[in-house]
């Protein structure tokens, strides 16, 4: 059964994907993520990582996506006002692409995994085991992630106010 729903899950976020690529609407191309978000906390309940799934839920579907919406919403993208682009950036755009394609093709040739079933620790994915990691090993790049966000938080709200002529 649990090979089923991975399944479904699994062609629900490569079609959720390809739609947030290929919608001409930038509002639909957001919703289409949140799809996709939805379908990858799906995956890590499967992987009973379930602190990280509600991290993806918060943070990603939530918080992440209503800053898209934002953004979107205020740079008022209208067809008449965007001026015309050349098709050499559709064709840079495409050559990009696939020397992506090619990279990560290279760097997982010869990936062997050395997970086997069953040697994950009985704690793996819970909130406990992420915040011994996160704090022992990762603090300072956890509190410099921190240092950036609130830099970016009021970037947003320098950007956002509207200016008063005194």
């Amino acid at each position: 059964m649990s090979t089923l729903v991975f399944l479904f899950m699994a062609a629900l976020t490569l079609v959720s994907g390809l739609k947030v690529v290929f919608s001409r609407n930038p509002i639909y191309s957001v919703i289409w993520l949140v799809v996709c978000f939805l379908t990858i906390t799906g995956h890590y309940i499967l992987l009973s990582a379930h602190f990280l799934a509600i991290v993806n839920l918060i943070v990603y579907a939530g918080a992440i996506m209503v800053l898209f919406l934002y953004v979107i919403m205020l740079l008022n993208l209208n067809k008449d006002t965007e001026p015309k682009k050349s098709n050499l950036f559709q064709v840079a755009a495409v050559i990009s692409g696939c020397l992506l394609i090619i990279v990560l093709a290279a760097s997982l040739q010869d990936y062997k995994s050395n997970v086997h079933p069953g040697a994950l620790a009985d704690d793996f994915g819970t909130a406990k085991a992420v915040g011994k990691v996160l704090f022992k090993e990762f603090l300072l790049p956890f509190e410099m992630a921190s240092i950036l966000f609130i830099s970016a938080m009021v970037g947003a709200v320098i950007l956002g106010k509207k200016h008063v002529n005194d």
